[in-house]
């Protein structure tokens, strides 16, 4: 009988076997060895931002450049690192990464279990990236930044035309970033298929598992692609392959169906967590369960689906068959279809409910309208007449900014805001959080409504400078005052944020009276979430079990022991016991970058880095005895 079973054991004592089971190493060994998905998930959050931050200087380095004709503040050799390395970095090293962050702090916490599955994976998938993310900006800061945007078309990034190290940096870098996400991918699915709470059948998933869980799949099958893509231009640079050189035989188009093929389905990489987020938010807020549940979760799996449909309409002036263009185009204009589901059901539940409009729900209802705006010109840039006219011009920057920024970046942040008790036992300000909200909401605006006039004017995306005289300086200027106010916003969140670490309000377990299974835990949650197995009863347990939470007895003190429940139905399974701390994905990871990093310079450096990859892998995985595992 394990000490859980115990009647008469102390719940003292019971607390202090969970904590030594489940507590990390002590010291600075402890922090490097540590799988706690909480930690992990503060550092994915705390470094994504970081990132966010620096690549929103870049951003802001360009709008001054731009903010009037001729102007000479920027070079074009650094304008084009600054635009390559700022794009690179929000959809590679922010975008993708911070919104798994968010699901590895919070689907084990929502799914009623200890940990996530695979935690050493998920430790692993952290220092690749954040080597990764390291490598890219030690080469901008010493002039070695990639200079032919986030999309590397070829032949432009052939060794003829771009010499050097920048595009094979970037193309590496690209290489650690997915390596990471697919890494959290597959231990995300994994917990939310095998280790939800028992009773928490499909039905009663909340939409953000559901978001995760299609988001994940999207990621497992989308990266592989453009891996892929960046090995063979690799080659072509590094061992003379000609696969992307027409020189060669090889067909430049190539780079662009492999790159898209990723890169459309990127975007709802990004986007379908959001929805989640917001279907979370919406119900908390309203005090209502999503209106049209099934059709919602219909809604995110026919997004995943079309996502991989419609890659060609980044490529409609590249003279493809007009048959194919019309294809795509339709596919384009069908995929607004879901997505206008989910704001009609959203909308559907504010209208049935009575919103509380604290800061959470401010962000989500200026996500609706910003996603709106982007979704329409999306319609728009889908017609393949329009888009030829359009393409390349900063009205897709737009766009582009409208979908992802309002898509992902407004979500994230209402997002944060919500969970952030959570995260640290400590409220918001309100006050500030409500400032916050509405100078990014005018910011934006202000930012990026002026480009789509700029774009039906004619000025072109990615130059540094314009000529006097062109009608396009007091939009630009316009825009950069924007752009300022956005930072603004951002200055207010951080400080706010911070602030309340020291002087905030305690939080309570559950300060937003939610309905989802992470409010069932301490806030912050001790380092095994949940000392008893919770019980899902309803989709929001925690509405409808208000005297307590029903909770199953049996797992372990002594090991590090979790439940694992059937796939449809979450009936208990098994008892799984999961792996302790670790330096080996550390050390993994310090090798496979060092092999990766090897490989810009010679491609010897694959075969002999290799070595260090293999014996890591074996302290990974040697076999450790029964007494060990305990």
């Amino acid at each position: 009988m394990s000490a859980v079973d115990d009647p008469w054991l102390d719940p003292a004592q019971a607390q202090a076997r969970l904590a030594r089971t489940w507590g990390s190493l002590p010291g600075w060994w402890g922090a490097l060895a540590t799988v706690d998905h909480k930690r992990i998930g503060r550092r994915y959050l705390v470094t994504a931002f970081t990132f966010f931050a620096l690549g929103g200087m870049l951003a802001l380095g360009m709008r001054m450049q731009l903010a009037q004709a001729g102007s000479t503040l920027v070079g074009p050799d650094l304008y084009r690192q600054l635009f390559t390395v700022h794009s690179t970095t929000m959809m590679f090293l922010f975008a993708v990464p911070v919104m798994q962050g968010i699901a590895i702090y919070t689907v084990p916490l929502m799914a009623g279990t200890r940990t996530l599955a695979f935690p050493r994976l998920s430790a692993f998938s952290y220092w690749v990236y954040l080597l990764g993310g390291a490598m890219l900006w030690l080469a901008f800061l010493v002039d070695a930044g990639p200079d032919t945007g986030w999309f590397s078309y070829t032949p432009l990034a052939e060794s003829q035309f771009s010499p050097g190290k920048r595009v094979d940096i970037w193309a590496q870098m690209v290489t650690f970033t997915e390596v990471s996400a697919l890494a959290v991918a597959v231990s995300l699915v994994t917990t939310i298929v095998k280790q939800r709470a028992p009773g928490m059948t499909l039905a009663r998933m909340p939409l953000h598992l559901w978001a995760t869980l299609i988001t994940s799949l999207m990621v497992v099958f989308a990266m592989p692609a453009v891996m892929l893509a960046t090995a063979l231009l690799i080659m072509d640079r590094l061992v003379g392959t000609q696969f992307f050189a027409p020189s060669g035989g090889g067909d430049s188009l190539l780079w662009q169906h492999m790159f898209w093929f990723f890169g459309h389905p990127e975007v709802y990489i990004i986007f379908l967590p959001a929805l989640g987020m917001v279907s979370t938010v919406v119900e908390t807020f309203t005090r209502r369960r999503i209106f049209g549940y099934p059709v919602m979760v219909l809604a995110l799996a026919m997004t995943a689906l079309f996502a991989f449909g419609l890659w060609v309409h980044h490529m409609y002036a590249t003279g493809l068959p007009r048959l194919g263009n019309t294809f795509f185009m339709g596919a384009s204009m069908i995929i607004a279809i879901p997505s206008g589901v989910q704001i009609f059901c959203w909308l559907a539940t504010l209208w049935q409910g009575r919103p509380r409009f604290a800061t959470p729900l401010m962000y989500m209802l200026g996500f609706i309208v910003v996603f709106v705006l982007g979704g329409l010109t999306g319609v728009m840039l889908a017609s393949v007449p329009l888009d030829l006219q359009l393409h390349d011009s900063f009205f897709v920057v737009a766009h582009f900014h409208y979908v992802l920024i309002g898509g992902a970046v407004f979500p994230l942040i209402g997002a944060l805001y919500y969970w952030w008790p959570k995260l640290t036992g400590r409220m918001p300000g309100e006050r500030a959080g409500q400032w916050s909200f509405w100078l990014l909401f005018i910011g934006f605006n202000v930012t990026f409504f002026p480009q789509h006039l700029l774009g039906l004017a004619g000025m072109p995306r990615r130059v540094y400078t314009y000529a006097q005289g062109l009608g396009w300086d007091g939009l630009n200027l316009l825009s950069t005052a924007g752009s300022i106010v956005i930072g603004m916003s951002v200055l207010v969140t951080a400080w706010n944020l911070l602030r309340s670490l020291r002087r905030g309000e305690h939080a309570p377990p559950n300060p937003w009276d939610a309905g989802t299974l992470e409010w069932a835990t301490a806030s912050p949650p001790p380092t095994w979430n949940f000392a008893h197995q919770p019980v899902a009863t309803d989709a929001h347990p925690l509405w409808r079990e208000r005297e307590s939470l029903p909770c199953m007895s049996g797992l372990a003190l002594d090991k590090r022991e979790l439940l694992l429940t059937s796939g449809v139905e979450a009936r208990p399974d098994v008892r799984e016991t999961s792996p302790g701390p670790s330096i080996w994905p550390l050390a993994t990871a310090l090798a496979v970058a060092a092999l990766f990093v090897g490989s810009i310079y010679t491609p010897w450096a694959v075969v002999i880095g290799a070595l260090p990859v293999t014996v890591t892998l074996i302290g990974w995985f040697w076999p450790k005895s029964l007494r060990e595992d305990e």
